[in-house]
């Protein structure tokens, strides 16, 4: 007797959130995941067989997506992982289940969750955070991987139908954007940017972009990266040992450092020299006492994304059109995991009409000694459209799909047998 699935389980797809929305620059810093993290975390959750779980963490947001009956105890893993309280973790946390997870998955991709509206950096720290997730798993999870992949899908085509990215508006551009307005001849100004991870990245290749041959150094602890990056931008490369004799001719600091704690501090600021320093790093990486230094300016993140208001109220005109491509990927993925779950009672109902065929035929063959390629083929059409309106019958009526499963196989497995002995 064929074992059929529990077609009335949804999908454990949860996700809890830290965000801004919630919880400002220093709250968040306490949440963040390291790489160095990512190993236990995921060893654990799969030790405890709790499913599978990723991390993504980035300047606005920390969020774990898990797969799980209990994503109680994968937060719990969490914390234990970053050393950080429970009880802490859930008074900031926003925690969603199976559709609602989902559909927020797509909004955080689609740029509609960002602190700046239309950030699509988010898309490819989602397809990282995934990535390393599967190194260290191992092999990957079905539902996930097409989540991702619906994730990715729908971010393509919101950047290509709608106008929700036009004005370049992440984090890095903000950085950029605020010098552009604050600064007077900026390209006089000696720019010295520490750390070329991602967001260090794009802040050079804004800067590169809007600023006529901006005066750029880059410092990164890791000579090797930051060599690629002053090589693929032709801008000198200081030796981080350096850092604190180039701050005292700098004029403009970026910090787009990855460290735990601050790593720039009032002590490194020696001089009277007027500095503009920003810090784009959560938790982060610039002491604030800084800002009490009389001609230093300190601007963060939370900061920055209040210069480019202007820009949101255009994108924020096209969020209907983003929200409606949402909703079509939705509905498609939900029919896919519908036909998945399905998937065995519809190919066993088909496997019982191919061996309902293939003993008829055999009988027509001993009887007449041919049998017609046409009727074959028209056989096969005939069972792919009963098959067809089997699955769409048990997939619009999931409560029900057990039930017509099991009186299906009934009828056309036990019932013929019987009838089969009875002439026999």
């Amino acid at each position: 007797m064929i074992q059929y699935s529990n077609i009335h389980q949804t999908s454990n797809f949860a996700v809890l959130s830290i965000s801004y929305e919630k919880a400002d620059v220093e709250t968040r810093g306490k949440f963040a995941f390291f790489d160095e993290n990512i190993k236990k975390f995921v060893t654990q959750i799969h030790d405890e067989n709790l499913g599978d779980a990723f991390v993504v963490s980035t300047c606005n947001r920390t969020e774990i997506y898990t797969t799980t009956s209990n994503y109680l105890l994968v937060a719990e893993e969490y914390c234990k992982t970053i050393g950080v309280n429970l009880s802490d973790f859930i008074q900031f946390a926003d925690i969603l289940t199976k559709e609602e997870a989902l559909c927020h998955l797509y909004r955080v991709a689609a740029g509609l969750e960002s602190q700046i509206i239309g950030d699509f950096e988010i898309i490819g720290q989602i397809k990282k955070a995934y990535a390393r997730f599967k190194k260290e798993r191992k092999n990957s999870n079905p539902f996930l991987e097409r989540a991702i992949n619906s994730a990715i899908q729908i971010s393509k085509r919101i950047k290509n139908e709608t106008g929700i990215s036009n004005g370049a508006a992440s984090v890095s551009y903000a950085a950029v954007h605020y010098i552009l307005n604050n600064q007077n001849r900026i390209a006089d100004k000696n720019i010295l940017l520490l750390g070329v991870g991602e967001i260090g990245q794009n802040t050079v290749e804004n800067l590169v972009k809007h600023v006529y041959q901006p005066k750029i150094k880059i410092a990164n602890r890791t000579q090797e990266k930051a060599a690629k990056i002053s090589e693929k931008y032709n801008i000198p490369n200081i030796d981080y040992a350096d850092f604190d004799k180039e701050l005292s001719d700098t004029d403009i600091l970026i910090v787009a450092t990855g460290a735990k704690k601050p790593i720039v501090n009032k002590s490194h600021f020696t001089g009277n020299k007027e500095t503009l320093v920003i810090d784009l790093s959560i938790p982060h990486n610039v002491d604030k006492e800084v800002d009490e230094i009389k001609n230093v300016t300190l601007i963060d993140v939370d900061e920055l994304s209040k210069q480019i208001q202007e820009t949101i109220q255009q994108r924020e005109k096209e969020i209907p059109k983003a929200e409606q491509i949402i909703k079509e990927m939705t509905k498609d993925f939900i029919e896919w995991e519908k036909k998945r779950k399905l998937a065995p009672n519809i190919h066993h109902f088909k496997a019982v009409l191919k061996n309902m065929e293939r003993n008829e035929m055999h009988h027509f063959y001993k009887k007449n000694k041919y049998i017609d390629i046409n009727d074959m083929e028209l056989s096969d059409k005939m069972i792919q459209k009963i098959t067809n309106r089997f699955a769409k019958f048990i997939i619009d009526n999931p409560l029900k799909a057990d039930e017509i499963s099991k009186l299906m196989h009934e009828i056309l497995v036990e019932q013929p047998n019987n009838e089969f002995n009875e002439k026999h």
